[in-house]
């Protein structure tokens, strides 16, 4: 009896191991980033593509530049930042006290103080 497959060792959707002698890949070229730590990031790209200046380095994940001379700086990091420092950003004091006094004042009436 058969196992149930026509080609052993094949699996559906699988490419053949060579190219197709009939056809040809697109025209690439080889394009080379560096960051600031002198990783290089070598991405492929089609022939008539212009490439991006920048390119995220695979291994530290800063930004990497063409010329490896002058690479592009390092990323800044912005420290974790809490609801309320973002609110903060949004408001004035002024704003802040206003909208408080406004909650107090509904807090108040619902439960029947109107002072």
């Amino acid at each position: 009896m058969s196992s149930g497959s026509a080609i052993r060792g094949s699996r559906v959707g699988s490419s053949p191991m060579r190219p197709d002698e009939r056809s040809e890949p697109a025209p690439r070229r080889h394009v080379t980033y560096w960051c600031a730590a002198g990783h290089p990031v070598e991405v492929r790209f089609a022939a008539d593509v212009v490439p991006p200046e920048t390119w995220d380095c695979t291994r530290c994940g800063q930004p990497g530049g063409l010329d490896r001379q002058n690479p592009p700086g390092r990323m800044r990091s912005e420290p974790y930042k809490s609801h309320l420092a973002y609110v903060k950003e949004r408001r004035s004091d002024a704003d802040g006290a206003a909208i408080l006094a406004e909650a107090l004042a509904k807090v108040r009436q619902r439960r029947g103080r109107g002072e």
